[in-house]
């Protein structure tokens, strides 16, 4: 269940139970299972990380693909850090605990630009575009950074305009994030004010996977968002 690491010993012998004799391939497992024990990169931000978001964070960096709506805020791994830190002052009180909450939202969004990084597609409402926060210039700084961020390969981004009336994603923001590994279940990840919910079970996810396929439909094109933002950014 994930719930404890692997003991390498305990490794090595179900290694010996399965069969597995050849010293190259036993080698290559233990190693896996050292890696597996490392603690992420975010351990390091515990003081401000929830635990219901640590178990996110990991999915976050392991997934191949993430597919997001947002309702009311840009999402974190699209933000800039003045916006970032608009919206962690919501929460947090702490001068300290406001810059390292923003400090562990700009180390996520490496995931977007490393090695092999995983399709992020965002489907947002204009509601987030035009939610003014503490200033006008913060909201232009993000205006520009989303029609930047456009323009990297693996980033798609819609917006679903106030004129499509009522849409798909009635119920609110969630995240769809998906696995290169087939045996590996769809997860769809729901934040809540004090905890988060993990839904995994088939029925589930696929009317998820459904609601964003519509939601896709009824926003503005990949190709069209951008002079969207644009657009917006004029009337700012």
């Amino acid at each position: 269940l994930g719930r404890v690491g692997f003991k390498a010993r305990d490794v090595a012998d179900l290694l010996t139970l399965y069969g597995i004799t050849d010293h190259q391939e036993r080698a290559t497992f233990l190693a896996m299972a050292q890696r597996a024990n490392q603690p992420g990169w975010w351990h390091r931000y515990g003081d401000v990380l929830p635990s219901w978001f640590e178990m996110y964070l990991g999915l976050e960096q392991a997934c191949s693909a993430i597919r997001t709506y947002e309702a009311q805020f840009v999402p974190g791994l699209l933000q800039t850090e003045d916006y970032a830190r608009d919206v962690v002052q919501l929460r947090r009180f702490q001068a300290e605990d406001v810059e390292r909450g923003v400090a562990l939202r700009m180390a996520r969004q490496d995931v977007l630009t490393r090695s092999e990084p995983p399709e992020y597609w965002a489907v947002l409402d204009e509601a987030v575009l035009r939610r003014p926060l503490n200033g006008r210039d913060t909201v232009r700084a993000q205006l520009r950074h989303l029609i930047a961020m456009t323009e990297i390969p693996n980033v798609t981004i819609q917006v679903v305009p106030f004129h499509a009336g009522g849409h798909a994603a009635a119920g609110g923001s969630f995240t769809l994030l998906r696995f290169a590994e087939p045996d590996l279940p769809d997860i769809v990840y729901l934040e809540q004010l004090t905890s988060a919910l993990y839904l995994e079970k088939k029925h589930e996810t696929e009317d998820y996977r459904l609601v964003m396929e519509r939601l896709c439909l009824q926003a503005e094109s990949p190709t069209s968002t951008t002079s969207f933002l644009n657009g917006i950014l004029k009337e700012i």
